[in-house]
């Protein structure tokens, strides 16, 4: 099994433009079910067979899907969001950079209320990939292999970092989510543990966090309280100086709060194994699921 989207997944691309057929073609190529495309102006038209409306309510009426990924510029992303539940995706990944903070929490306002069962991951992020069944977003594919580990991060290029390490290794991935580095994002690392828990196949954990909100001593609390399953992580950052933004817009230190030093503290706590260097991530997981089926 997998989580969030597998072979079944019908997709939607909103934002057709030179960004979005890049990475387009890439998903199909991937094996993923692109079913329609969106470009105002362009409705009508074709992209190697895939058909293109003005908006995703217009692909609605022609075109049956249930995830839609958004290639579309900052300023219009918090309305595409909106559109694409509108017309009935229940996953909506947004890899969009630079979209207001507020305009996110307008949607998450407005998802929570008045479409409950929608799950939004990003802004700012690489996506979603169930090895070998589905690639909704930027990653490179070819670093994937089907397995047993759950890999979520804040950071889309140590994501790449732990899967080639984890692959290197023999160890597959279930699915691999980069929920994205802005202050206010879909899918929190809470959200996607539980997701994980009830996935068979998922038989630990890969955790990518870094400085900044309170993310990852939510995530340590829900571990220590509720998960079962091994958990390695890795927090970036933690010889950022305080007030400083490293690299995204949500890893800065404020108020003294978000270091790296309490985040590790949290999941050490919480019975994590949480590795010093991003070069150690893989060998770690190894290690623990090791553990795991020596004592089963």
């Amino acid at each position: 099994m997998s989580i969030l989207a597998d072979r079944r997944t019908r997709l939607l691309v909103q934002g057709l433009g030179r960004v979005g057929q890049f990475y387009t073609d890439l998903m199909i190529e991937y094996g993923t079910q692109v079913v329609a495309g969106t470009r105002p102006g362009k409705g009508g038209t074709r992209h190697h067979g895939i058909p293109i409306f003005d908006d995703a309510r217009a692909a609605a009426r022609s075109v049956a899907f249930d995830a839609s990924v958004v290639f579309v510029p900052a300023a219009a992303a918090a309305e595409a969001i909106l559109e694409a539940a509108e017309a009935g995706a229940r996953l909506i990944v947004a890899i969009t950079e630079g979209v207001p903070a507020l305009d996110l929490a307008r949607v998450k306002a407005t998802l929570r209320e008045s479409f409950p069962a929608v799950r939004l991951i990003g802004p700012n992020c690489p996506g979603v990939i169930s090895p070998g069944q589905c690639k909704i977003g930027i990653m490179p594919g070819y670093i994937h292999k089907p397995g047993p580990v759950g890999i979520l991060s804040r950071s889309g290029t140590l994501t790449y970092e732990g899967v080639h390490q984890c692959t290197a290794l023999g160890l597959g991935q279930s699915t691999c989510v980069g929920i994205g580095g802005d202050p206010v994002v879909g899918m929190s690392f809470v959200d996607l543990l539980a997701l994980y828990a009830e996935d068979p196949l998922t038989k630990g954990i890969l955790m990518i966090g870094e400085i900044g909100g309170s993310a990852e001593e939510e995530a340590a609390e829900y571990i220590r309280a509720r998960f079962r399953k091994p958990v390695v992580a890795f927090i970036a950052g933690k010889n950022a100086p305080p007030g400083k933004r490293m690299g995204h817009a949500g890893a800065i230190i404020s108020g003294g709060r978000g270091t790296a030093a309490e985040k590790v503290e949290a999941l050490r706590a919480a019975g994590v194994t949480v590795v010093d260097s991003p070069a150690e991530m893989g060998a770690a997981m190894q290690r623990v699921l090791g553990s795991e089926e020596e004592e089963g």
